[in-house]
């Protein structure tokens, strides 16, 4: 945290996915300060590199024991280091230390620390020139794997020419002692080709498993930064699709791109010896595959056209997909099946025609192209056996057969890079799909930045205003009022009256409002956004449960938590008389979509959920509006408990839940009608006491009785 510091970025504890007390990997550490918008590299250092380090940044030795310390700098001169205890409050030097005494509490493992250089990768748009930074970051193996492949092409050559040998001398003056040579030569290239291929073949698999597992940290890690309204204005089953190219993103990358990028060592070694052995056969080789880019270039555009086509079909049956497994009770209940399936397979109809036409322009480029391979691996033979019958000189019967052996060789990767072309387009399409997504403007930009005061639970809102996107009506005018810390508020009025939104606003989700807002008197906006949701609790009217046990459930995102701490929360939200009666208790594994629990227990473990980190503020956002009356009841019992030493924010449309409220904050179209009491408001707020009249009627004793019922007599 110092080192961060030192850098002008804070910390925050809670962001170190470890238990307290526990000795963090240094990995977990350098991923904890680059989340935090810093660089960071975990690296091992002898006492010579710390003489010899030059860096502006910092270097945090980890020490044997689990601590730390910060190096101010080396005197090469002395053959000291000075260190600091990174908890020290001052910026002295520190203590210096010689190499016996740090090698006694130190095994090399370090951290370097220092601000970003021309912007983070994370940072920057999803596209190719994004992606060949990536791949350029493993040059130091792709040099390896380039040396191998040079190497082996070289190899390549050797036995093509020694049966140029073996035909031209072996044969015609029938030495054997020329033989024998030659087949100690193929042998030990044998030998020597197979170890190195396997060389390469293991570096290729080795920067191929790194490309792919940064690429998919690093689509998860944008996916998790997008805003919630994202989500909300967005298809799930169209996100599903876009981010789904990513499978065709990585194989391009990992299979093609790097076999491209050997062929081309290849190219460069083969092509000399072919034009050194014919001239004009390597001419035609070149130019047959040079057609062949030709001809796929000329269909690109069109193919391109089809293929956008083909795209929008598939997102679109994707959503069918997704939207029935995801409402599959709602589809159920209703027998919406036939409309699902018709759905479906009009969906599926309309991708499979585009699919079709697809494959149908496809098909022509590589009808034409078919002729043209053909003619390199067999009109190639024809040409220079003619040319060896009618040129003196021009090429012997040897030297056409090696040159048929390499020209196998040179063919199909100019082939393959011709239709690399074709590749690039599909991936391209694939790459544009995916930036769709992982494109939209994160929620933060400066994850690390902003305030993290200690709450107490004041809510200030002054003249606050705010409208959704393409929205013309104020979701929010001019709304104002001030919470003092403690209190217990309630949220009314008519549907779409912006009580949810207060609860958006407060919670960060959105964040383009005009006015000011303050929690205990730092302004929202400057506060940082993963500290300010950590400090707020919030129950939604349905929330989700992952698929674990109880207690994992109930102390998710809490590393270090105990059962104990799951039980205290349990308690305190009235779910553990329930838990307790499970066939495993806390360890009672939740299905995915909860359905061995009832609305009520659902909503009981979210409040325990809630309430694991002791929030300084509680927001109840219609938590109790989906249960029936019995665990209603429950949960309300355990409001007044549950609010004490925190401010409440409950949203409620009955009014009843809210009697016990030490304010009530009544909106009507997005403007503040009236705040305070129960018993107040219903003296002067008209609209309070109109939505209490309405709510309450049945309590209205004057109200004529109806028939009274009889039981139906039988014969």
């Amino acid at each position: 945290m110092a080192a961060a510091r030192y850098h002008g970025t804070d910390l925050d504890r809670d962001d170190l996915r470890i238990a307290p007390g526990t000795t963090p990997a240094p990995a977990a550490l350098v991923e904890w300060v680059r989340n935090a918008g810093l660089w960071a590299r975990g690296t091992r250092l002898s006492w010579r590199h710390l003489m010899r380090l030059q860096t502006s940044g910092t270097v945090v030795l980890l020490l044997n024991d689990g601590s730390a310390a910060l190096m101010v700098r080396a005197d090469a001169a002395r053959n000291f280091v000075w260190l600091r205890n990174p908890a020290a409050t001052t910026d002295e030097d520190g203590v210096a230390v010689d190499e016996l005494r740090l090698s006694q509490v130190w095994s090399g493992e370090a951290i370097l620390v220092r601000p970003e250089r021309g912007g983070s990768m994370d940072a920057e748009p999803f596209s190719f020139g994004w992606l060949a930074r990536m791949v350029w970051l493993e040059k130091k193996t792709l040099r390896d794997i380039g040396i191998g492949s040079f190497v082996l092409s070289i190899l390549a050559i050797l036995p093509p020419l020694l049966v140029m040998v073996v035909i031209d001398k072996v044969v015609t003056h029938q030495s054997l002692n020329t033989l024998l040579m030659v087949a100690m030569l193929l042998g030990a290239a044998a030998i020597y080709e197979t170890y190195l291929g396997y060389i390469r073949r293991e570096l290729i698999l080795i920067v191929a498993t790194r490309l792919d597992a940064k690429l998919n940290l690093h689509v998860f890690k944008r996916l998790l930064g997008l805003p919630i309204d994202y989500f909300e204005r967005t298809q799930t089953g169209a996100v599903m699709y876009q981010l789904g190219q990513i499978t065709k993103i990585r194989d391009f990358i990992t299979g093609k791109l790097l076999s491209t990028m050997l062929d081309m060592v290849t190219l460069c070694v083969l092509l000399p010896v072919l034009f050194w052995i014919s001239v004009p056969l390597t001419w035609m080789v070149i130019g047959c595959a040079g057609l062949i880019a030709l001809i796929i270039a000329i269909y690109l555009r069109p193919i391109r056209r089809v293929y956008r086509h083909w795209m929008n079909a598939e997102i679109a049956k994707s959503t069918v997909l997704v939207e029935t497994v995801h409402g599959i009770r709602t589809v159920k209940s209703l027998a919406l099946e036939p409309q699902q399936r018709e759905a479906w397979d009009r969906r599926t109809a309309d991708a499979a025609a585009w699919r079709k036409a697809l494959g149908d322009i496809s098909n022509w480029p590589q009808t034409l192209v078919t002729p043209l391979e053909v003619f390199l691996q067999r009109g190639v033979l024809l040409v220079g056996a003619y040319m060896a019958l009618t040129t003196e000189g021009m090429v012997g019967a040897g030297a056409l057969i090696a040159f048929m052996m390499l020209s196998g060789r040179v063919s199909s990767p100019l082939v393959g890079i011709a239709r690399l072309i074709e590749d690039l387009e599909e991936v391209r399409a694939a790459v544009s799909l995916a930036a769709n997504v992982l494109n939209n403007r994160p929620e933060t930009t400066s994850p690390g930045a902003g305030l993290r005061p200690r709450f107490e639970g004041g809510v200030s809102f002054r003249k606050v205003e705010f409208s959704y996107p393409g929205s013309r009506q104020r979701a929010l005018d001019g709304v104002s009022f001030d919470v003092p810390p403690g209190t217990m508020l309630g949220l009314v009025g008519r549907s779409g009256s912006g009580k949810s939104t207060i609860t958006r606003l407060l919670q960060g989700i959105n964040r383009e409002y005009e006015g000011q807002i303050k929690i205990d008197g730092a302004d929202l906006r400057e506060i940082n956004l993963a500290h300010l949701r950590r400090s707020f609790g919030v129950v939604l009217q349905d929330n989700f449960l992952f698929r674990g046990s109880v207690r994992e459930n109930i102390i998710a995102g809490r590393p270090g938590l105990t059962l104990t701490d799951a039980v205290r929360a349990a308690r305190l939200a009235g779910a553990e008389e329930f838990i307790e009666r499970m066939p495993q208790g806390y360890e009672t594994v939740v299905e995915e979509g909860s359905p061995n629990l009832s609305g009520g227990q659902r909503q009981r473990l979210a409040i325990a959920r809630a309430l694991i980190h002791d929030p300084r503020i509680l927001i109840l956002d219609e938590a109790t509006s989906a249960l029936d009356p019995e665990s209603e009841a429950l949960v309300n019992a355990n409001i007044a408990r549950i609010a004490q030493g925190r401010t409440m924010v409950i949203v409620s449309h009955r009014l009843s839940s809210l009697t016990e409220c030490d304010q009530i904050l009544v909106l009507d179209q997005g403007k503040v009608m009236d705040i305070g009491p129960h018993l107040e408001l219903l003296e002067r707020c008209q609209v309070y006491r109109q939505l209490w009249l309405q709510q309450n009627r049945h309590l209205d004793t004057h109200k004529p009785a109806g028939p009274k019922p009889v039981l139906a007599q039988g014969d």
